[in-house]
């Protein structure tokens, strides 16, 4: 079993930046794939990035064209720690934002929410225009 603890929401101005963090228990969390989602109300949850483990210390990152450019995911597996850091936030980025994670090394659709088996309680965040 792997639980997953968001933290790291809060309210920003439009064009701040926000760095998420994601506590994660778990002795194999480093081969694990790891995804963040968010979800604005009254809409589904979307995909945000992922990172998936390829050999030793690489890993693959992708993300949602919305956020490319803006947003980068990390991880420190000393710490099983995974990061989201958001720069250049927009009021369409509001939304509660959830980590996920998967044993997987790989998954066939990493932006599919139910490709993940652990997820965490989201954090909320806000962005003022």
């Amino acid at each position: 079993q792997v639980q997953l603890v968001e933290s790291g929401g809060g309210l920003v101005q439009a064009g701040g930046s926000l760095r998420l963090s994601c506590a994660a228990s778990g002795r194999t969390f480093s081969t694990y794939s790891v995804g963040w989602f968010r979800q604005a109300p009254g809409e589904e949850r979307e995909f945000v990035g992922a990172l998936r483990w390829s050999s030793g210390s690489t890993y693959y990152a992708y993300y949602a064209d919305s956020v490319k450019g803006r947003f980068t995911i990390s991880r420190d597996n000393a710490k099983k720690m995974v990061y989201l850091q958001m720069n250049s936030l927009k009021p369409e980025d509001t939304a509660v934002y959830y980590c996920a994670a998967d044993p997987r090394s790989r998954i066939s659709d990493y932006t599919r929410p139910t490709q993940y088996d652990y997820w965490g309680q989201g954090t909320q965040v806000t962005v003022s225009s």
